[in-house]
């Protein structure tokens, strides 16, 4: 067997790991995916000879991916709700397609959003994985105390969240917060929209996130008057959203995370190939 083949099969036996650091990090597997293949590309191009512990090198190795995205995110954080970016497909396996809403909570998926990408990454690498903080500190650049203190620090607002009591939405609730929201989306009901969201909603897509009731009502009333097609309620991936149909085929989804009665986390699959293969079920 040729050495980049070894390497290629030792790759995929960690992959299902990968993807789960991947999408604790980024709270979206979509990005996960893109995470792990980038990961892949960085190993590929590495020398692995004197790896002792593939399994804890690729982790610190995703996870640096990930660092690099959620820094992305924060500077791209004021772009429009919808840019059109073309991104690469890719098929998630479905036996590791557990989003982080579904592991550890809603109320904790919004928390998560709200820490420094290097909280996160220290949080999540080491109270979810295990990974000591001296392999994090090298991932994020600091010492292993510094590391150790941002880790204590998400883990004091982390805890704080699950002391909350998120006032869990009934499935019947979040089939009326989708129908209030699509239909203020397709009026332009600027007003409708605020009413459903919550203040701090994040809006993620393959090409960044947008942060704010305010930011998000803009964007999506401008865009909900302009939809082509058919858009219509769905479980997407098991979660309550919309799907946006054209000639019958799924050509965009939207899947929303619920928190104290509001929309408080809206994902979005732009890419008509992406969509097409998520699994939805029309409402």
């Amino acid at each position: 067997m040729r050495d980049e083949d070894f390497l290629a099969e030792r790759f995929e036996a960690h992959r299902g790991q990968l993807r789960a650091v991947a999408q604790r990090m980024l709270g979206s597997v979509a990005e996960a995916e893109d995470a792990v293949q980038e990961a892949w590309v960085r190993t590929s191009r590495s020398d692995t000879t004197r790896v002792d512990n593939l399994g804890g090198w690729l982790t610190t190795v995703v996870g640096r991916v990930c660092l690099d995205m959620l820094r992305s995110r924060r500077s791209r954080a004021e772009q429009p709700l919808e840019p059109e970016v073309p991104v690469p497909a890719t098929v998630p396996d479905p036996e590791q397609d557990a989003l982080l809403a579904d592991s550890v909570g809603s109320a904790l998926l919004v928390v998560l959003d709200t820490l420094t990408p290097a909280e996160r990454l220290a949080f999540v690498l080491h109270d979810l994985f295990a990974v000591p903080y001296d392999e994090i500190a090298g991932v994020i650049g600091k010492s292993p105390a510094a590391t150790r203190q941002l880790a204590s620090r998400a883990r004091r607002r982390v805890r704080g969240a699950q002391d909350v009591d998120p006032d869990p939405v009934t499935p019947a609730r979040r089939r009326e917060l989708v129908d209030a929201f699509l239909a203020a989306a397709r009026e332009g009901d600027f007003e409708g929209l605020l009413e459903v969201l919550d203040p701090d909603v994040v809006v993620r897509t393959e090409a960044g996130v947008t942060t704010g009731a305010l930011a998000v009502a803009k964007g999506a009333s401008g865009y909900g008057r302009q939809i082509v097609g058919v858009a219509v309620p769905a479980l997407v991936e098991g979660r309550t959203g919309i799907a946006l149909l054209r000639e019958g085929r799924v050509e965009r989804t939207l899947a929303f995370t619920f928190v104290h009665d509001r929309i408080a986390v809206i994902d979005i699959t732009t890419d008509p190939a992406r969509a097409a293969r998520t699994d939805v079920t029309l409402l």
